[in-house]
């Protein structure tokens, strides 16, 4: 293949073979980043920057969790001018960890605080431009003269930042990319992209490379996409610069970590990433150790079996297609991804047991009722049920329990590779066949391809599991194999906090490649199994996948923050969490506000001490409204828009 044809889709060093992206050193205090150094950990202080000595508890407490960089709002020159304070104060305390300046709209501050701290982040949408959300058409030229009044207002920093060694991070949010990037880049990874690489150039003219990037959004394809179109581009460009990994605007609980980590667990995967923020709803500290729990995971990686090599990606890492299959039973084709429970180590299997995968039996009826999260696939192994199961879900047995029941079409059969090939009896509808990648290679594995009523589900063993499944997808995409996949990963011996991190990595770095058609964990413990179902469930919703409940769009709490995100947004779940598919944005302030809100569906975003802004998407609806009422303001609205349901007790 021509070299150069070849170069389009590469953003790793490696799709099989487990390697660290090589990038630049960047000096940051004592701390450096990038180049052989590991994957450095950092967060972000919630309190007033006003408060020296409440920040400083806090960064003391972030630090002792583990924090090797702390970052501090400065919306303003005052809070840029009060740093100097709050490091003088930790040094004094004996803490030399780095501090970084988060700087949006205030360039005056930037310049500043790049005099007092180790390190600033800014947003090159924010920084020079006020976004108005205007499409304007601009000839070259045009965009030639607003190139040229970022770069006049933006090289007084790049030469502060030369002459006292200080890092900066160019760290574009793709909820607030300029009003000229939306107009010739549109709402895209593209854009996210240019929107960086506009303030890099003028930091390469200056000849200042003390620079990380990040690509952060709350949507995890388009973060993932961004952040390998962002290297694809730097090596199109020359430059190798470190990035800072984040999916901004998480969430909290169970959800914001998983969310946080597919997105970044699928770019470190690949070996992407010097430097990781786990953005969460919560105080900072408790951020650190999920960071730390992602990072440590590939800390002896390089030792994982080896797996077949591949030159190319068959598929476009940059946008999300899914892959192509046909249906069998529900299971692929254009349906949504299925879920797979798994009860197949359970000793007794009774009525109530169904409540862990969603289903709830009602005597007095004799019906079943489900939720929204209730699985679609149950697999009981050797086992069999004395009842009648629901109605919606569907049974798979072992192959040889399958051949002994008196009634075959209540259920599906699974079988080992081996058992499949030497059958003679198998379901005329369908048959889950168990396959690892050394089966793909056999002579005989042709036979089983594009079979209309076979469906494979992928296992593996390597500790790189993800790329390993990642590699037989290709293969199946090089030889036009279509039919449909279950993902299947095993855990055990390891916590239910791990657990969802892995697992939020294993299968979302296939899912946001549009790989799988059904998921399913093993574990030993059936005590997981409701643990389980709702994990996979979130991952399914975290790659935007498959929607099955409300999704919460929240910023993580700092000193910009106009009231308690943590009380305001549990308070919005309690009330909403019914709204299958709704998406509510609860940001703290305006630099999280319509911008930061991305695609959601409705906004709380706060405006003033005790005012709140609510929106529709992007566009303003109420402003300034007291902040005990709008909570149910935004519910009238939802009702409004006839998108308000009821919730529903089972």
């Amino acid at each position: 293949m021509d070299a150069k044809i070849e170069n389009i889709k590469k953003y790793c060093e490696s799709l099989t073979k487990y390697t660290r992206l090589k990038t630049r050193e960047v000096k940051i205090g004592d701390i450096p980043l990038g180049g052989n150094n590991p994957i450095r950990i950092q967060s972000m202080t919630t309190t007033d920057t006003m408060n020296t000595a409440a920040t400083v508890e806090q960064s003391i407490r972030m630090i002792n969790a583990g924090c090797e960089y702390v970052r501090i709002t400065a919306p303003s020159i005052n809070e840029a001018r009060n740093l100097e304070n709050i490091k003088k104060e930790l040094r004094v305390r004996g803490y030399q960890t780095p501090l970084i300046a988060d700087i949006h709209f205030t360039p005056n501050a930037a310049e500043l605080a790049a005099r007092i701290v180790e390190k600033v982040r800014v947003n090159p949408g924010n920084y020079v431009d006020k976004k108005k959300f205007e499409t304007i058409e601009y000839t070259d030229k045009e965009y030639q003269l607003e190139l040229e009044r970022i770069r006049e207002r933006f090289v007084p920093l790049v030469k502060i930042c030369k002459e006292y060694g200080t890092a900066m991070r160019i760290g574009t949010n793709h909820g607030s990319l300029s009003d000229r990037i939306m107009s010739r880049y549109g709402d895209t990874p593209l854009g996210m992209v240019e929107s960086a690489l506009e303030f890099l150039r003028i930091c390469e003219n200056e000849n200042y490379h003390n620079i990380v990037l990040s690509m952060k959004a709350s949507n995890t394809q388009v973060m993932v996409q961004a952040y390998r179109l962002l290297i694809n581009k730097m090596n199109a460009e020359g430059m190798n610069y470190p990035l800072h990994l984040g999916v901004t605007e998480a969430g909290d609980g169970e959800d914001g970590r998983v969310k946080s980590a597919l997105g970044i667990g699928t770019l470190l995967e690949d070996g992407i990433g010097d430097t990781i923020r786990v953005s969460l709803t919560e105080e900072p500290e408790y951020e650190v150790p999920v960071a730390i729990s992602l990072a440590k995971r590939y800390d002896s990686r390089v030792n994982h079996e080896p797996i077949v090599g591949i030159d190319e990606s068959p598929i476009n890492p940059f946008e999300y297609n899914r892959r192509k299959s046909f249906e069998v039973i529900g299971i692929g084709g254009s349906t949504v991804p299925k879920v797979i429970a798994d009860f197949s180590l359970m000793n007794e299997i009774n009525y109530d047991s169904f409540k862990s995968i969603g289903y709830y039996y009602d005597a007095p009826t004799d019906k079943w009722n489900m939720n929204d999260t209730a699985s679609d696939f149950l697999f009981l192994g050797d086992n069999e049920l004395l009842f009648d199961s629901p109605n919606n879900l569907k049974l798979i047995f072992n192959y040889k329990k399958w051949l002994s029941l008196s009634d075959r079409t209540i259920g599906i059969p699974y079988f080992k590779y081996d058992e499949f090939v030497a059958a003679s009896e198998k379901s005329f509808a369908a048959n889950f066949v168990e396959i690892s990648i050394y089966d793909i290679f056999r002579d005989d594995f042709t036979k089983l391809t594009n079979q209309k009523n076979v469906i494979f589900v992928l296992a593996s063993k390597n500790i790189h599991a993800m790329p390993e499944m990642r590699r037989m997808f290709f293969e199946f995409v090089n030889s036009g194999i279509e039919n449909p996949v279950v993902i299947r990963n095993s855990y055990h011996e390891i916590d239910d906090d791990h657990l969802r991190l892995y697992s939020s990595t294993d299968f979302g770095g296939l899912l946001i490649d549009g790989f799988g058609d059904a998921v399913w964990i093993r574990s030993g413990e059936n005590g997981r199994i409701e643990f389980i179902n709702r994990t996979l469930f979130g991952i399914l919703q975290a790659a935007r996948t498959r929607i099955s409940k409300t999704e919460y769009i929240a910023c993580p709490s700092c000193g910009r923050t106009l009231f308690d995100l943590v009380e305001v947004t549990n308070k919005i779940r309690n009330r909403t969490e019914h709204l299958k598919g709704v998406k509510i944005a609860i940001m703290g302030c305006i630099v999280n506000g319509p911008g930061e809100m991305a695609d959601a569906d409705y906004g709380y975003v706060g405006s003033g001490v005790g005012k709140i802004t609510l929106y529709r998407g992007k566009e303003v609806i109420k402003r300034s409204v007291n902040s005990e009422n709008a909570l149910d303001e935004l519910i009238e609205l939802i009702k409004e828009d006839n998108v308000w349901v009821e919730p529903v007790k089972l």
